[in-house]
Formats: structure tokens, sequence, C-alpha cells
């Protein structure tokens, strides 16, 4: 995959670049596999905004995506590779022996007309989804599911993908794309490989009206609200925000500040933490 930059005619597209699409195979999606689904805009049942910053953007059909890959030793050939408006990730459309259609997760490096198998004797090889406690130390994965059964929940995004690292009793050790090394059952599927579009990171929208269209309205700084609608709000001019670091709209510290729960159950299985990435901004500053 390649990026596709512009000459800068106009302010938009002088920073803007975009996926060429050289591996998708297909434009139109299997009518088969979609389903309209009501997009929440950031609001509950009752109407209410929960979730700032979202609504409006472009009309999408959601593809049924297979995260458990739970057709055991059926042949699947690849059919095609296409667009999916709903994640940053490329989707595959598979055609199984027995007639079913299923798109999965695009692998890096999977070839149209490649025969996968998902199941306990799979092949260690591109696209097939095996239990982690057969798969070599060392070998790439994603699709990860947490629970037996219950489907991939990491390692989906575009280019992203786990290390097995170690293997002990029930568990196998895994180190996550974040750098957090994680306990995970050993009977729990993963895919091999490494999800594609592996240049997502890089694209640059290039204007605002590209971020309304993904659905994303317009974020503002906090600085410059009024003291009702936000902490660091009020003042005259360019004012400090007044307080020892910055905080969120609802007063709580922001900017390395732990959420994550003491007594979650989970922490057990967390054997090193992922490394810290974000820094506190200057003492009367807003990053």
């Amino acid at each position: 995959m390649g990026i596709r930059s512009y000459r800068p005619y106009t302010p938009g597209t002088r920073q803007r670049n975009v996926p060429d699409f050289a591996e998708l195979t297909r434009d139109e999606p299997e009518k088969s596999l979609t389903k309209s689904v009501h997009r929440p805009k950031g609001r509950n049942n009752r109407g209410v905004v929960t979730c700032r910053h979202r609504g409006g953007g472009h009309k999408r059909l959601y593809r049924i995506v297979d995260f458990r890959r739970n057709k055991h030793s059926i042949p699947a050939k690849v059919a095609s590779i296409e667009y999916d408006p709903n994640r940053n990730a490329w989707i595959a459309l598979l055609y199984y022996q027995d007639g079913e259609k299923r798109y999965i997760l695009y692998p890096a490096g999977l070839k149209i007309g490649t025969t996968i198998l998902s199941g306990p004797d799979a092949p260690i090889e591109v696209g097939n989804a095996l239990p982690l406690g057969n798969i070599p130390l060392g070998t790439n994965v994603h699709n990860v599911e947490l629970f037996p059964g219950r489907g991939g929940q990491i390692v989906r995004a575009a280019g992203t993908t786990a290390q097995v690292v170690a293997k002990e009793g029930n568990f196998v050790t895994l180190k996550l794309p974040s750098t957090e090394v994680r306990l995970i059952r050993r009977e729990c599927y993963a895919t091999i490989g490494q999800v594609g579009n592996l240049e997502s990171r890089n694209i640059s929208l290039g204007k605002a009206g590209r971020k309304r269209h993904l659905g994303r309205r317009p974020e503002v700084r906090g600085s410059v609200m009024n003291p009702v609608d936000h902490p660091h709000g009020g003042g005259e001019g360019c004012a400090p925000i007044g307080r020892p670091g910055p905080v969120t709209p609802w007063g709580k510290p922001a900017l390395g500040y732990k959420t994550r729960k003491k007594k979650k159950q989970s922490n057990a299985m967390i054997v090193r933490r992922r490394r810290k990435t974000s820094k506190r901004g200057r003492g009367g500053r807003e990053s």
C-alpha cells in the first residue's frame, strides 16, 4: 500500500494525503453481509450528549465482520479485499466450501485466491486462526480473544500486531502493540499475521471538512471558554488556566492521571504495564 499526496492548489490539499487503495479489489460490499445501524451521535437513550464532538458524517452501512473465526476445519477462499468505513483496517471477503460468505480483517500480505483455515490443526500461515496454545513462540498475531469463544477484542486496528513471547500452564504471554505484556488463556483464538493498511497512521486529513465527513465535530480549547463551561475558562485575554495542572471539563486531572480501577479483576493478567506516552504540560498552561 502507498500514500497519495496532492500539490498545494488549495489550503486543503497542501497537507492532505490519502491511501492509494491499490490493495482493494472491489468497490461495492457483499449485500448479504451489510446492515443499517443507528448512529447515536454521542447521545444516550434520553438524547443527552454523553460523548462530546460526535455527530454528522457520511452515511454508512455496517459490514458484519467475523471476529470469532468459528468455522473450524472448513477451507475458505479469499475472494476480495474491500474498504470498510467503520474501521481503519481493510476487510477480506471469504467464500467457504460449504457456500457461506464471511468478512474477516484483512491481514497484510494475504493474496486473492489464497485458501485459509481456522481450527486447532490449521497450519501456521498468514490468515489462519488457531488457539494461542497451538501457535509457536515469536509468531505475530492479531484479532486476539480475551475470553474463549467471545471473538477477537484486541489487536484489531490497522497495522497492529501482537507477539507470542511465552507459554506456561493454561496461559500464553503476549506482548501487545501498546508494549503491555499480558497473560491470555491458551484456548483463546488469534489470527496469524499483521492487520493490513499499514500506512493508516501516516494519513493527514488536511482540512476540517474531512474530519466532519468521519463524524467528528469541532473541539474547542477549554481556555477560550467561559468559567461556567470549563475549569480553564475565564480571564481577560490569553489568561493562564489558574491551576497547578490541566484538568478535564469535569475537574479531573488530565495528561497522565491513571483512571484504571485499582481492583479490576483483569489486573492479575497484566505482567508488565505499557510505557507512558503522555507528558504533563507546563504549569499554568494547557497542552
